[in-house]
């Protein structure tokens, strides 16, 4: 069976607009800062949803898929969730920022060629809360990671990695993230994800 047609809204990427393929629309978010991009079913859709903006679009609720596990009325919705991957612990490390509702890639960062998954997390996390700030969206943030969501509140991490050639990249991204900390307040809600009552996290990398 044919593939059922997508289209694409880009509202930020290196070109936005309606694209009719996923290749396309890939190539225009790929490396770029807090690239806003959603499917739809239909070319009409995709057409009114350019004429406003990202969050606009996606606070309307679309029907759930057969295979969502968020089945919980306790999840906050819209919301981001966001997850760390890592291959090894230290090892290659990447993080991402989803729509928790539609799974909506909104943002991502590496890979890193060493790192930890708490220092994913905590990357993660302030990588939202920056992401939510920018656009004036008073939505909150999920990570099922109460090590990275500390360090967030405390403004400090405690890491065992070294710093080095290879994690300097890794570093200072986290200055960067710590600094931001320190600087910018905010109200958004950092809140855990109950992967036990829930299912995976939306932002999860299926890799286990």
């Amino acid at each position: 069976m044919a593939k059922k047609q997508k289209y694409y809204v880009i509202w930020a990427g290196h070109k936005t607009g309606i694209f009719d393929t996923w290749a396309e629309t890939e190539q225009n978010i790929k490396g770029f800062p807090n690239a806003q991009f959603k499917s739809f079913e239909t070319k009409e859709q995709a057409f009114h949803a350019s004429k406003k903006n990202y969050w606009a679009s996606i606070q309307t609720k679309s029907a759930p898929s057969k295979n969502r596990k968020i089945t919980s009325e306790t999840i906050v919705m819209p919301s981001i969730s966001v997850d760390a991957a890592c291959a090894g612990n230290p090892g290659v490390l990447e993080y991402q920022g989803v729509n928790t509702e539609t799974k909506e890639v909104l943002f991502f960062r590496g890979p890193f060629p060493l790192g930890t998954v708490n220092l994913g997390e905590f990357l993660a996390i302030v990588h939202g809360l920056a992401y939510l700030k920018k656009n004036n969206c008073p939505f909150p943030i999920y990570s099922d990671s109460r090590t990275a969501i500390s360090w967030v509140k405390k403004k400090a991490i405690k890491t065992n990695l070294e710093r080095n050639s290879t994690t300097e990249e890794l570093f200072k991204m986290v200055d960067s993230a710590l600094e931001w900390l320190h600087k910018n307040p905010y109200a958004t809600k950092i809140l855990k994800w109950e992967t036990e009552d829930w299912g995976e996290n939306p932002a999860d990398y299926g890799r286990k």
